[in-house]
């Protein structure tokens, strides 16, 4: 899948191949894939376990490096999480502090103020629990802290994986809707899922097999407030 209108775009790909090497095991997790994402939209990436999908998130953020290819960020993107915010399936949270401090803490040295938080809890469900510490709560509740603290801030590129993975279907629609809201807000998310049923909330979707890209036009866009 070519990069479609790299410029301006908040995160481009471009002919990345990502190789995983052990004493003769060479296995691609990413094979030439290209693409671009922009501010405002949300893109949905899907495929079999083991596809390549938490690589090529991980390309997207640059925690891993492509050995071909390049990623490309936008010239000024901001530092820290109000550059480029990632929920991985580890989620990353500060189990010793409680919910509302680990989102507080997405302003970096700066804390955010309380209500911002507490605000961002609510949107995912979780008004009133800000007090619990990461250790008291379930993994869904983890799980959906971690999405607070990510949109709190609103974030130039917010990539997500696999983040209704321990919800019901009610916090799954809240993630999203919390997804949604920020890229409608300006923000470039992007969010790996297993779950089919969330994809008519995404403007585009991105099927990964065997490392490789290719979009699916008929998943995306078809819920009754997208168009």
């Amino acid at each position: 899948m070519s990069a479609d209108a790299g410029a301006d775009a908040v995160v481009t790909i471009v002919d990345a191949t990502r190789r995983y090497r052990s004493p003769g095991n060479d296995v691609v997790a990413i094979d030439r894939a290209s693409m671009a994402v922009h501010a405002g939209e949300l893109v949905g990436i899907v495929g079999p376990s083991g596809s390549g999908k938490t690589t090529l998130l991980e390309l997207l953020v640059r925690w891993q490096v492509p050995d071909e290819g390049a990623v490309h960020h936008a010239s000024g993107l901001p530092h820290g999480w109000a550059g480029v915010a990632h929920v991985p399936q580890g989620l990353g949270l500060l189990t010793e502090l409680t919910a509302l401090e680990n989102v507080r803490i997405a302003g970096g040295s700066t804390l955010l103020d309380v209500a911002v938080a507490e605000a961002a809890l609510a949107e995912v469900g979780l008004d009133g629990l800000g007090g619990r510490r990461i250790h008291e709560m379930s993994m869904g509740e983890q799980q959906r802290v971690a999405v607070a603290r990510a949109t709190v801030v609103a974030p130039a590129l917010l990539v997500a994986d696999e983040p209704t993975a321990h919800q019901d279907e009610a916090n799954a629609d809240r993630i999203v809707g919390a997804l949604r809201a920020c890229a409608d807000a300006g923000s470039a998310v992007v969010m790996a899922t297993h779950d089919r049923r969330v994809l008519a909330a995404m403007d585009r979707v991105v099927v990964v097999r065997d490392g490789r890209l290719s979009e699916d036009p008929r998943a995306a866009g078809t819920g009754p407030d997208r168009h």
